[in-house]
């Protein structure tokens, strides 16, 4: 028999607590989060910078798919970016071999929990309502921001496997 944790984590049923029209979304970044542990869970400290063909660094994967999480969560609730905020994004993907990949990936399991109680208390009423993306205050909506971060952690994942991929393949 099946173990429900060998399934994708959209086929195990209803989050608690999480709105139905945001179980897509936290599906994704639990998902995410998943397979950040798995593919990183025997991955080499010393490639954390490599850049295969002038690609992204897995350090830069890890650092960009909590950054985002983090900017839209903050777009959603109205708010502008901090100095804090800018100047992770500005180091986002910069060597810097004191970080290390445990760290990157408590800093996103921590962020998606977050953006999880964020779900559950986020009425459905609002998810329509109209919300701006950074300074030049793009057209968004709060559903369209929790989406873009889980779709957008979800092609970062994809884009990481690959790289790890790559790079573990040389060794």
């Amino acid at each position: 028999m099946e173990n429900e944790k060998s399934r994708e984590v959209w086929l195990r049923g209803s989050l608690p607590d999480i709105p139905l029209l945001l179980q897509p979304a936290a599906h994704a970044l639990l998902q995410s989060k998943e397979e950040v542990f798995k593919y990183t869970a025997t991955f080499p400290e010393a490639l954390l910078w490599k850049k295969p063909a002038g690609r992204a660094s897995v350090g830069f994967h890890l650092q960009h798919i909590t950054g985002v999480l983090d900017r839209m969560l903050t777009y959603a609730e109205e708010k502008s970016l901090s100095e804090i905020q800018f100047e992770y994004l500005r180091k986002e993907g910069v060597e810097d071999r004191e970080v290390k990949i445990a760290n990157l990936k408590k800093a996103f399991a921590e962020k998606v929990d977050e953006a999880l109680q964020t779900f559950k208390n986020t009425p459905e009423a609002i998810l329509t309502e109209k919300r701006t993306v950074g300074r030049k205050k793009l057209p968004s909506s709060v559903i369209g921001l929790y989406f873009h971060a889980a779709e957008h952690s979800q092609r970062h994942i994809g884009q990481m496997l690959v790289t790890i991929s790559v790079l573990e393949s040389e060794i």
